[in-house]
């Protein structure tokens, strides 16, 4: 298996159990909007940083099709979307919980000897960097990820891994658009000899970021993302 393919499951064990930790904070702040949660909740970071393209927005809304209101984006005529006044408060503050709820869940003590979520920042900023040559719009458009001065690790940490997981979406979609398939196909294939084919190809495209680290930080970046604790797990 090659390390794209190894730690995979690994960040995104972090993201959606980070993610299901959030959830309980997040609906009281839409509540206090009077708004319903919209993708910006997926890609907060990255719209605070920059204006999204149309095509980004497509490439990293084409498995959840799930909208951004007007009063939290506007779209200009292009389809490329900015976030408004209120747009950019709600993507801070989901920033901030999501960020809060991390820490929180890692607040209990890591193992001696695996890296610290700073040396992870690190890492995974290294990572980004060397996305710019590999990744697709999606990746394009999420890194850097916003990040607020003075943020702690773990909103830092969140927001870079949220940033390449997209690294990986990119590549995925490149691979089965190569074989021809739709997404709501290449949602539905879920084994066999073609599912196998775009997984390896995926992985392929998804390699050639983690290039920038040693063979051993490789393994320090996976292990270390493997001993955040999850909320699962006694």
């Amino acid at each position: 298996m090659s390390y794209a393919g190894l730690v995979r499951p690994v960040i995104d064990r972090v993201h959606m159990s980070v993610r299901a930790a959030a959830l309980p904070r997040l609906r009281p702040l839409y509540d206090r909007w009077g708004r319903e949660p919209g993708f910006e909740t997926s890609l907060y970071a990255g719209l605070l940083a920059r204006p999204m393209s149309a095509s980004a927005f497509a490439a990293a809304s084409v498995y959840n099709r799930k909208p951004i209101a007007p009063e939290i984006a506007d779209t200009d005529a292009d389809g490329n979307r900015t976030l408004t006044p209120l747009g950019r408060e709600v993507a801070l503050a989901v920033q901030e919980t999501i960020g809060a709820a991390a820490e929180e869940l890692w607040s209990i003590d890591i193992p001696p000897g695996r890296p610290s979520p700073d040396r992870l920042c690190e890492l995974a900023g290294r990572l980004l960097e060397a996305g710019a040559d590999t990744g697709g719009p999606a990746f394009g458009a999420m890194a850097p990820p916003h990040e607020p001065e003075g943020a702690g690790a773990a909103l830092v940490l969140t927001s870079r891994l949220s940033a390449l997981r997209h690294h990986r979406g990119d590549a995925h979609r490149a691979a089965w658009a190569a074989e021809g398939l739709s997404v709501d196909e290449a949602r539905n294939l879920t084994g066999g000899p073609l599912w196998e084919r775009i997984e390896a190809d995926t992985n392929r495209r998804d390699e050639p970021v983690y290039a920038v680290l040693s063979a051993s930080e490789r393994w320090e970046f996976a292990a270390g993302l493997g001993a955040l604790p999850d909320g699962l797990r006694s």
